[in-house]
């Protein structure tokens, strides 16, 4: 089993202090447009990149239904040092998340040369298109990172477009993982924590993101070290709203909990005010 897989936590900009922070700094997924019109945030971040972790600029996609254009991504990326930019991706279709990666890779290069790795999501709509995006990925030029979505939804048949521990499990099983490349995780999947005890049979998965710990510590749900994982409907991190300092606690747990799940160490840095 993999010593760790690194769970970089998605929190509101006001609680970056009590539960981003990291100690030791390892990686920290961020939104390029909150890098952009929050100067708190990306002062934050920039710290963070200065006691060594790695910063990786995500596209905006999940949150505002379109990625931002290539040179957005590269002014965020510079803004807090960034070491890696998440292409532009276009959910379940291979076709079109090539199409829009090797161009945004493309702009990226001319803008800013070989500044930043560049991460691909592989997104298909069935396990044909998956396998063909995958191919192109790995043989490509530009794609320094892959990065495979969370599984949101119950799929009996556990397809590889759909099921993303049977997705690993092909991978490593059949020797298509490649050496040159770093293999991220995207967000918590619908078994949560659970899925990364799974996941760190692995030993090349460098990386997991996700608000869950947060959001459902400010509502009040504590999470299971050994489950079950149930999520309730949430609201999206952006909406969720003031959390009460009596939470806090609580959600520090839940943190450890996830972290646990992943084999990290890492525990929240204590930051000084």
């Amino acid at each position: 089993m993999a010593q760790s897989i690194d769970f970089s936590v998605v929190a509101p900009p006001a609680y970056l202090d009590a539960f981003v922070a990291q100690d030791p700094a390892r990686v920290h997924h961020v939104a390029a447009q909150r890098v952009l019109c929050d100067e708190t945030y990306r002062a934050f971040f920039a710290l963070e990149a200065e006691r060594g972790a790695d910063i990786i600029v995500d596209n905006g996609v999940f949150d505002l239904g379109c990625a931002l254009p290539a040179a957005d991504l590269v002014e965020a990326g510079r803004a807090v040092g960034a070491a890696e930019i998440i292409l532009p991706d276009v959910m379940r279709d291979g076709p079109a998340t090539l199409k829009a990666s090797e161009q945004a890779a493309r702009e990226i290069r001319d803008r800013a040369g070989d500044d930043f790795r560049l991460c691909a999501v592989l997104h298909a709509a069935d396990d044909e298109e998956w396998l063909r995006t995958y191919d192109a990925l790995v043989s490509s030029d530009y794609v320094g990172a892959i990065a495979l979505p969370a599984s949101r939804r119950p799929d009996p048949d556990g397809r590889l477009c759909r099921t993303r521990w049977a997705a690993t499990r092909y991978l490593e099983d059949r020797g298509l993982v490649e050496d040159r490349i770093v293999y991220r995780l995207l967000g918590l999947s619908r078994t949560g924590h659970l899925e990364l005890v799974e996941q760190r049979e692995h030993e090349w998965i460098a990386s997991v993101d996700g608000a869950a710990p947060v959001i459902l510590g400010a509502m009040g749900i504590a999470l299971l070290p050994e489950g079950p994982y149930e999520k309730p409907s949430t609201p999206r991190i952006e909406k969720l709203g003031p959390i009460p300092e009596d939470r806090f606690d609580l959600i520090r747990r839940n943190i450890a909990v996830v972290r646990e799940a992943a084999g990290s160490s890492v525990q929240i840095a204590e930051v000084c005010p």
